[in-house]
């Protein structure tokens, strides 16, 4: 009943503002991509309400996540030095990078040492995933945190515990039966989100990392790396040499069919730069990662 009459209330209102708008004298012209926008960002908000009405709360949220993790972390275990040293990178940074969500979640980062994935993906509750194909094609720190800070941001705007609720509700899921859980694929997460959604985590993903130092042009390199091997791999369908993998490049596809395309992404990112006026020229830091063999086949880092 309380949904009904929110939902209700919301069209009354929307309705109400149509028609003021009408009968409001014409001064300023009003574009197609302006009414396409508004449209896109009425049909987003009404496609959230009833996850927005049923939120669980964030201890069963955490609660969740940890059962998802421990589920996908069994499956890829990281055993060599440099995937134990690279895994304590990726933790380090994206530490500093989560001190700066607005939500205070026991975030936890992880490697899947697979290079092959070149994707990363969140869960529920605080759990970042990055796999080390991603990690392969990066050159600096900066990269690294706008890609954790693009993840975080997915669980920080609950776009990862709304998409739980809608696998629970789709597939008939008992979130509170952990046989339940463990039944949603690590796939449904790397597919992707929304393109609005998919936008905003690019947004506060680069503010995120802008905020504790990291340079902008970070993002832009990860997103131009992102375009180069969207034309090469997918738009012309190159032969696979050494450089990727069939595996990889059809991770790739997949990851590209499910996100907005680079070239829009940049555009967002160098807007962004401009609005908030980061500093665009602050130098990047070289992706460092130092380990040793040590005679008991452990890392050291240096």
């Amino acid at each position: 009943m309380k949904r009904s009459l929110t939902l209700a209330a919301i069209v009354l209102i929307a309705g109400a503002s149509l028609y003021f708008v009408e009968r409001r004298p014409r001064h300023d012209v009003v574009t197609p991509n302006a009414v396409v926008d508004a449209t896109a960002d009425w049909e987003r908000d009404l496609t959230r309400v009833p996850a927005d009405m049923t939120r669980i709360s964030d201890d069963e949220e955490i609660r969740i996540g940890n059962e998802l993790a421990a589920q996908y972390q069994s499956a890829t275990p990281s055993s060599d030095p440099k995937s134990q040293a690279l895994a304590r990178y990726v933790d380090q940074v994206g530490k500093r990078v989560s001190a700066q969500a607005h939500r205070r979640m026991p975030w936890q980062f992880h490697m899947i040492a697979d290079p092959n994935l070149i994707n990363a993906f969140a869960l529920p509750g605080g759990h970042v995933f990055i796999g080390r194909g991603l990690l392969d094609q990066m050159t600096s720190e900066d990269e690294l945190a706008f890609v954790l800070g693009h993840e975080i941001e997915h669980i920080d705007h609950y776009h990862a515990v709304e998409r739980v609720q809608w696998e629970a509700q789709l597939h008939h899921l008992d979130l509170d039966v952990v046989a339940a859980i463990v039944q949603i694929p690590m796939s449904v997460w790397q597919a992707g989100y929304s393109k609005d959604e998919e936008f905003e985590a690019d947004r506060e993903g680069l503010r995120l990392a802008a905020a504790v130092g990291y340079s902008p042009q970070g993002a832009l390199k990860m997103l131009e790396r992102f375009e180069r091997l969207h034309d090469e791999y997918v738009v012309h369908a190159a032969t696979p040499v050494d450089e990727l993998g069939q595996v990889a490049i059809e991770g790739l596809s997949a990851y590209f069919r499910s996100h907005p395309s680079p070239s829009e992404r940049i555009a967002q990112v160098n807007e962004i730069i401009a609005q908030d006026r980061l500093p665009a020229n602050r130098p990047l830091t070289p992706f460092h990662l130092q380990y040793e063999i040590t005679s008991d086949s452990t890392a050291a880092e240096r």
